[in-house]
């Protein structure tokens, strides 16, 4: 394995407490993603550096582009279709009554279904699931979840991947590609609990390797399709996050961090915790489709 040197640059400074879900809207050339703890939603024009920030009514995780007037949030209340033009939130979906969870990691498959990670605000064991959504309709996927993450799809929609960082061995799972429905039982792709760091938020690009966030490590891994880590890119802050795939070629790769659990000493030893990253080198990613109503 490669371990490159950072070699990119601050996007955003703005230090988020739980930067995550990060996606690209190619329509508009407009990055976007979360404060979780701190119920904001960022949106940054890359090409400009025009930067918004929203205020939330809850904790959100996960962005999805629905059509050029509306998004869909994971929240933890549920899912919600989000008006672009004045921010107005609509209920659309409940994922489960479990008041004291929250939403986590999340993806669209290429079918245009959703899959959202639930879980304890406290990371409480066994508190989580991973569904499926799709058109309103919610399905259980996988229970007994304690952080879900890596939530991502191969480019044929036929293979998913994920994790419970908690337990840090990164899964796949075979799926039909017109639902995104799981077709066999999940297997270990890498077995990732004696390496240091937790294998968070990633993205698979246009040649199906895998880009994973290491929370602790603070790293992109990039694993092969058959587990095999090749490269680690190093970043300027420990509690990576998630990555995405961003510009007008999907060919740079965002990446947020955190300084969620962080003391005083810890955050000074670590200045640039919670800000977004662009990682400074060329990608051969791909955009996150729309979710299908």
């Amino acid at each position: 394995m490669t371990t490159h040197p950072f070699t990119g640059r601050i996007l955003c400074d703005v230090a988020s407490e739980l930067g995550e879900g990060p996606t690209y809207d190619p329509a508009t050339g407009t990055a976007w993603w979360f404060d979780i703890i701190g119920q904001k939603l960022h949106e940054l024009h890359p090409a400009s550096a025009r930067k918004r920030v929203h205020d939330l009514p809850f904790k959100a995780s996960v962005l999805a582009a629905v059509d050029p007037e509306r998004q869909l949030l994971a929240a933890d209340q549920g899912l919600f279709l989000r008006d672009r033009a004045s921010g107005t939130l609509t209920p659309y979906a409940s994922i489960e009554d479990k008041p004291g969870n929250r939403s986590n990691d999340g993806r669209v498959h290429a079918s245009g279904a959703l899959w959202i990670g639930t879980m304890g605000r406290s990371a409480e064991k066994h508190a989580g699931a991973i569904y499926h959504v799709a058109q309103g309709a919610v399905t259980r996927l996988f229970e007994n979840v304690t952080i879900p993450n890596a939530i991502c799809f191969s480019p044929d929609g036929a293979m998913a991947y994920f994790t419970d960082t908690d337990v840090n061995h990164l899964m796949r799972v075979a799926v039909d590609p017109a639902t995104g429905l799981p077709a066999g039982e999940p297997v270990l792709l890498s077995d990732e609990s004696a390496t240091p760091g937790g294998v968070d938020g990633a993205v698979c690009d246009a040649d199906g390797l895998v880009w994973n966030a290491r929370w602790g490590a603070g790293a992109i891994d990039v694993f092969r399709p058959d587990g095999t880590r090749i490269a680690r890119y190093a970043l300027p802050a420990t509690q990576t996050s998630c990555p995405a795939f961003i510009g007008p070629k999907a060919d740079r790769l965002l990446v947020t961090s955190a300084w969620q659990g962080l003391d005083d000493a810890a955050r000074a030893a670590d200045p640039h915790a919670g800000k977004t990253f662009e990682l400074g080198m060329t990608v051969n990613g791909r955009f996150d489709p729309a979710y299908r109503l």
